[in-house]
């Protein structure tokens, strides 16, 4: 939804309303749901400092489904929180296996910082099924003194990474030496990495067609759009409150939802401003990016996604050094039977149709004014004993 002088409500009817704002109604992130982008204070654990970095990891709608034991001296226990998974557009939990991944790759990247190596062993107690998951641990980590482990000059871009979701300059190619970068990020991880700019036009077309098809489809699919709503924060009273999930801070929007004219508890029509407006948005979002880039692993063990996941998070590091805006198209990768159209075409385009092969990530990059962070719970919420 947008500002305009009228605007057209999910349900039906028309609400009158100046579109310079609406009193009362703050767009200003609250101050306590960033705090963590400031990085942490001197600690006397050193791991509470590393994950005080690693909870600023990129995670699918932003669920932060993080959870660490610190019960064992120079050890930590990475666990799911199974109260934050996506069921209906991550049924295979793919998605948040890669958001445990890109948490490993930034608490990897702090631990260097602190002249530590941090020895990760996915699964200890066993890979997870292939459509489920438990209590058994992610990774175990121990961190051991190590002199000779090197630095990682990612580390300077972890407080300054943020998704833009914004309209990106189309005029403004991402240059060279930036895809290299980021390709270089990922060499520690075993998929391939491939990208398309504005020298490729035709590419660049089919990309923001599937995109764009799958974006309609996550839209109009009532269960998938009732899953956002479920972790949509509306003002800043429940962004303050929740610190996680997606965010809407635009003022009429959130005084449409104080006066109940903004119902998430029922999909909107297919038809309704509510749905037509985020598909032109999206549209004129799609039109404007001058890059796409993906990553495909071999196959699509879970050892597989986190590790994609922990290649993600290098690259918009990467991309970040370079003032590189990025921002995931999850939809036509997900595993839910609507989007098997755009998941066949994505494949066959990104030439991903051997058996196994996955594509992990697909996402749209290019220039355009920075944005802030996203909300982040403290610390101790991701903490727990046994």
């Amino acid at each position: 939804m947008k500002r305009r002088n009228f605007i057209r409500i999910v349900g039906g009817g028309i609400v009158t309303a100046a579109s310079a704002g609406v009193t009362g109604c703050s767009s200003r992130m609250p101050d306590v749901a960033i705090e963590a982008w400031k990085g942490p204070a001197p600690q006397a654990d050193v791991r509470r400092w590393i994950l005080s970095y690693a909870i600023l990891a990129p995670h699918s709608h932003n669920l932060q489904s993080w959870l660490v034991d610190l019960g064992t001296p120079n050890e930590i226990v990475l666990r799911c929180d199974l109260t934050r998974l996506l069921p209906e557009t991550d049924p295979q939990s793919r998605q948040i296996m890669m958001s445990h991944g890109t948490f490993l790759e930034l608490l990897d990247i702090a631990a260097r910082e602190r002249g530590l190596r941090a020895v990760i062993e996915l699964f200890p107690e066993g890979a997870f099924e292939a459509k489920a998951l438990d209590r058994r641990p992610v990774a175990r980590i121990r961190l051991e003194r190590d002199p000779s482990a090197a630095k990682d000059p990612l580390f300077a871009q972890i407080l300054r990474r943020h998704t833009n979701r914004s309209v990106y300059d189309p005029q403004r190619a991402v240059p060279a030496q930036a895809w290299q970068a980021m390709a270089d990020a990922v060499k520690p991880h075993p998929l391939r990495f491939g990208f398309v700019g504005r020298d490729d036009p035709a590419s660049l077309q089919q990309h923001r067609a599937i995109a764009a098809q799958a974006w309609r489809i996550e839209l109009t699919t009532p269960r998938t759009i009732l899953e956002s709503f479920k972790v949509l924060r509306v003002g800043a009273s429940e962004v303050a409150k929740h610190r996680d999930g997606l965010v809407m801070l635009d003022p009429l929007v959130v005084m449409l939802s104080k006066v109940g004219l903004f119902d998430r508890s029922q999909p909107p029509a297919p038809d309704s401003y509510a749905t037509t407006s985020q598909i032109e948005d999206f549209g004129r979002k799609l039109e404007s990016t001058p890059g796409f880039l993906w990553m495909v692993t071999a196959g699509n063990g879970r050892a597989a996604q986190v590790d994609a996941g922990r290649a993600y998070a290098r690259v918009q590091l990467a991309a970040t050094a370079h003032d590189v805006a990025m921002q995931p198209l999850q939809q036509a990768l997900q595993e839910y039977p609507e989007q098997a159209g755009p998941h066949a075409d994505i494949r066959r385009l990104l030439q991903a149709t051997e058996p196994g092969a996955t594509v992990q990530m697909w996402a749209r990059a290019g220039y355009a004014p920075p944005v802030g962070p996203a909300p982040r719970r403290a610390l101790d919420a991701f903490v727990v004993r046994g």
